[in-house]
């Protein structure tokens, strides 16, 4: 036997094992359900990931609902994007911009609870909607670290939500009863950013 037929068959070998371990997983996962998803970290692409996420369900011919609870500027890359595929799609996404911008912009606590339970109110409106199969609440954990809505109610809400929908949390700092209440979290982590480097924020990438 040659070494190159010993290395196929070394692999042939390997993907044959993974790949009776990866349908004994999926055969096992057999509960359809709507699932809770949290992106939390220091790390850039939290909300970038839920963005793709809301494409995909759009994809599927689900109907999306995303408010976001802390940015407060409406001329991003993304809600451009979806405000014209909402054009073309009449009714299969909804965007809020819900915020008042950076805390440290505003400095008024008063004025940013209160955007928050604003956004709140909104929200419930969709996760009590059988029809939207994806909510997406940008920024959403800061809401629950600064005190502006209690953790308890959101937990009863996300958890009387239609079975099928889908919910999508970003956010730093998401708290550990959050955590412990959704489905799939992602820490994403900080290795480098190009504006710790005197970089600006870029257009079609950061907003």
């Amino acid at each position: 036997m040659s070494q190159e037929q010993g290395k196929d068959d070394r692999h042939h070998a390997l993907m044959a094992r993974k790949k009776s371990v990866v349908d004994e997983k999926i055969a096992a996962a057999q509960e359809e359900r709507g699932v809770l998803v949290i992106n939390t970290g220091n790390g850039k692409g939290k909300s970038s990931a839920a963005f793709g996420v809301v494409a995909r369900a759009l994809g599927h011919g689900m109907k999306v609902a995303v408010i976001q609870f802390v940015k407060g500027r409406s001329d991003t890359g993304e809600e451009g994007f979806y405000r014209r595929v909402a054009e073309m799609f009449p009714g299969s996404i909804s965007w809020h911009v819900s915020g008042e911008g950076f805390t440290w912009e505003t400095q008024d606590s008063a004025r940013d609870a209160a955007a928050a339970r604003a956004a709140w109110v909104i929200a419930c409106g969709y996760l009590a909607n059988p029809e939207i199969g994806l909510v997406v609440f940008d920024e959403f954990t800061y809401a629950l670290k600064y005190g502006w809505l209690d953790v308890a109610p959101v937990l009863a809400a996300l958890a009387a939500r239609p079975r099928l929908q889908h919910v999508i949390i970003t956010g730093r700092g998401a708290p550990e009863a959050l955590i412990d209440a959704a489905d799939t979290v992602t820490d994403m982590t900080l290795v480098k950013h190009a504006f710790k480097a005197g970089v600006k924020a870029m257009p079609g990438l950061e907003w």
